[in-house]
């Protein structure tokens, strides 16, 4: 028999994956049909730093190197907090509502082949980022990706 799973963290990363040329990676859920999004996770640790936890998240979801030649990963310093959705709360431990997510930037050279999580993502693809903020489910991610221009150097 295994140890229950420890429940999650509220806090989490949101990590929009992006070309120079503001074209977005969206990931498809497996769990909900035509949820799009970009890489998100959580903390494992409450010490785990959301640099950290980013990193991981992306390598785990797409498996992309957050410290391969050309690719840079950007803290935005920004935060959302809101409220878990009711189906995935049992997620978390009792009276646990909000969540806190941290927003980074990941910059690649170019629409780079992932290898998606098949227990947690279906489906990617790239699109110019103002599509894709319209196919994000999140509004806390659509917000994210159509503040892009301001976060590209």
């Amino acid at each position: 028999m295994s140890a229950p799973r420890p429940f999650k963290i509220p806090e989490s990363v949101l990590v929009v994956i992006h070309t120079p040329a503001l074209e977005v990676l969206l990931i498809q859920r497996a769990d909900a049909d035509e949820h799009w999004q970009s890489v998100t996770g959580s903390k494992d640790q409450l010490e785990e730093d959301f640099a950290q936890t980013a990193a991981r998240e992306v390598w785990e979801e797409t498996g992309l190197d957050v410290h391969a030649p050309g690719c840079h990963l950007r803290d935005w310093e920004l935060e959302n907090v809101y409220e878990i959705w009711p189906q995935w709360r049992h997620r978390y431990a009792p009276g646990v509502s909000r969540n806190r997510e941290r927003v980074f930037g990941l910059t690649v050279p170019a629409a780079l082949p992932v290898r998606l999580s098949p227990r947690e993502h279906v489906a990617q693809r790239w699109l110019p980022w103002r599509e894709a903020a319209d196919q994000c489910f999140s509004p806390s991610n659509a917000e994210a990706v159509l503040m892009l221009p301001r976060f590209v150097r």
